[in-house]
């Protein structure tokens, strides 16, 4: 499984974000549930990490209406050995 950063944004309005947490909520889903919400800084967006076999499984978890505007994003750790790699293959394009 890969994990996701899934980042879910909505409109800036009382009744988007009431409309946003009530699907989130109804969805029933443990991801969606516990998603963190950005609104009390005008960030209207509400983000979650789920552990899933694909990007499209991400977008499916969500409610329909919200699909569209998602954007999912690809998790990794690094250790310290990747790290250097990455460092290096980094320096070797620059």
């Amino acid at each position: 499984m890969t994990r996701y950063l899934i980042e879910v944004p909505h409109d800036n309005s009382k009744q988007a974000c009431d409309r946003a947490v009530r699907a989130f909520v109804e969805t029933g889903s443990h991801f969606m549930t516990n998603a963190d919400w950005g609104c009390d800084d005008d960030e209207h967006k509400a983000w979650f990490i789920a552990d899933l076999d694909s990007k499209e499984e991400a977008l499916s978890i969500l409610p329909p209406s919200f699909r569209i505007n998602a954007k999912i994003i690809t998790l990794r750790k690094f250790s310290m050995e990747d790290a250097e790699k990455t460092i290096e293959q980094h320096a070797d394009q620059a």
